[in-house]
């Protein structure tokens, strides 16, 4: 069955529990206040019995009006009664010995009597019950032809109120059902955003917002890695087209195969970067945080890259402080510093000076900080050095070998280990890349 017939039963079903639980109660409490207060009257009609019986006959007789069916009884003597008591012929009625109890005539009048001995005298009373009987027939024969309707009206008002509390969810199925991969853009209607349904419109559209972005970034993406992908195959080709064009001594093969050996080499690093961030991002790389020497770690990247700076007559220096440690996984946190050290000395200019500093930052962080005497970093492109194959100057950063993935398996290899990056940079004036990592507890 659908949502709509569901709620439409269930509200029926527990609104019949409702109304019959209320005509139960109603039944009920109508039937203990009538027969109740006919048990009070019984009770008062024996007293005024008893207080009357010294007046004689005439005394006796009167009772009919206060409305009491009443029979005094001595032993031995004649019984004094109502006109009411004869009237109804109500000596039928005195059989057994109980105290109080029913009886029906033959008309269907349905009597309550009380009995009350005492010594050598027996007061009886009645009082006629087929009002209070009558009036609970009635109200049991409304309440039994009015549940039906009621029901009817409960299942169909439900229904209703079912299909126009599901409305929304059908707008928001159809808007759904015709987004596709192409129209990520596209939004759920949001009707109310306080109630359910509108809180869940809207956490539909943060998915589709987090899609279309993904979406977006992985298109970039694929036209990314395809240009970086086929400038090297297109270069590859080129020189082999060249070198077979012509019949070449052997020094001019040689120089053909180290250029091709050279794209070969680029592609290399594009395929080993691509794979490291995607098994990175797919956690398949663990990381296993352990007590780390930052001053040590810095330390030795620089010493293994200290060839580069030399080559272009630059400054290389480090500074540290005692005692910085950090809980981190070495290998990864040392392929971050790596990067943004080889990225400061390809992207410092010769005669240049690059600075590598460990220091503990506060109680609770430790801190690597890159310095570079560069050109800095306009302020368009400070949000989006971080992004896969995003350049400043491409064809200055093609020229020196990257492949616009260093600083993003920096940042990848940083929160890993639960770190940040922070940069400081000004155009003409430098940059600081500044790695923030977690101190032992």
């Amino acid at each position: 069955m659908s949502v709509r017939t569901r709620l439409a039963l269930w509200h029926a079903g527990i609104l019949a529990l409702l109304v019959l639980g209320f005509a139960a109660a109603t039944y009920l409490v109508l039937r203990a206040k009538l027969y109740g207060q006919i048990e009070r009257q019984l009770t008062t009609d024996l007293e005024l019995v008893d207080k009357a019986y010294p007046g004689g006959a005439y005394e006796i007789a009167e009772l009919d009006e206060h409305g009491a069916i009443a029979l005094f009884k001595v032993t031995g003597d004649p019984s004094f009664q109502s006109h009411g008591w004869g009237r109804s012929g109500l000596d039928r009625a005195l059989t057994g010995g109980d105290r109080r109890w029913t009886w029906v005539s033959e008309d269907g009048h349905e009597y309550r009597f009380a009995r009350q001995r005492k010594d050598r005298c027996e007061v009886v009373v009645a009082q006629d019950t087929t009002h209070a009987r009558g009036t609970l027939k009635s109200l049991f024969l409304v309440l039994a032809l009015g549940l039906p309707f009621a029901l009817l009206g409960a299942v169909g008002g439900g229904y209703v109120l079912a299909g126009r509390l599901l409305g929304p969810v059908g707008s928001m199925a159809a808007r759904a059902a015709r987004i596709t991969a192409e129209s990520l853009s596209e939004r759920l209607p949001v009707e109310n955003p306080r109630d359910e349904f509108g809180r869940l419109a809207t956490a539909f559209n943060e998915v589709l917002a987090r899609l279309h972005d993904s979406f977006e970034r992985l298109r970039r993406f694929t036209a990314d890695a395809s240009h970086e992908l086929r400038t090297p195959l297109t270069a590859l080709r080129s020189v082999g087209e060249v070198a077979l064009q012509g019949s070449l001594d052997p020094a001019a093969y040689r120089d053909v195969i180290g250029s091709m050996l050279e794209e070969v080499d680029r592609l290399a690093r594009l395929v080993d970067s691509l794979l490291t961030l995607t098994r990175g991002e797919s956690g398949r790389i663990k990381s296993a945080a352990q007590r780390v020497d930052l001053g040590e770690l810095s330390s030795t990247v620089a010493d293994c890259l200290r060839v580069l700076a030399e080559e272009k007559d630059q400054t290389l220096s480090v500074e540290i402080e005692k005692a910085v440690f950090a809980e981190a996984d070495p290998a990864i946190l040392r392929q971050a510093v790596t990067n943004l050290l080889d990225n400061a000395i390809k992207y410092t200019p010769s005669k240049g000076r690059v600075l590598v500093r460990a220091r503990n930052r506060g109680s609770q962080e430790a801190v690597i900080e890159v310095i570079d005497s560069g050109p800095g970093i306009a302020p368009q492109h400070r949000e989006r050095v971080f992004d896969r194959f995003y350049r400043i100057d491409r064809g200055r950063d093609r020229e020196a070998g990257g492949v616009g993935l260093g600083l993003a398996i920096a940042r990848w290899a940083v929160e890993m280990n639960r770190g940040r990056i922070e940069l400081e940079t000004e155009e003409g004036g430098g940059s600081t890349f500044r790695i923030v990592v977690p101190r032992p507890a």
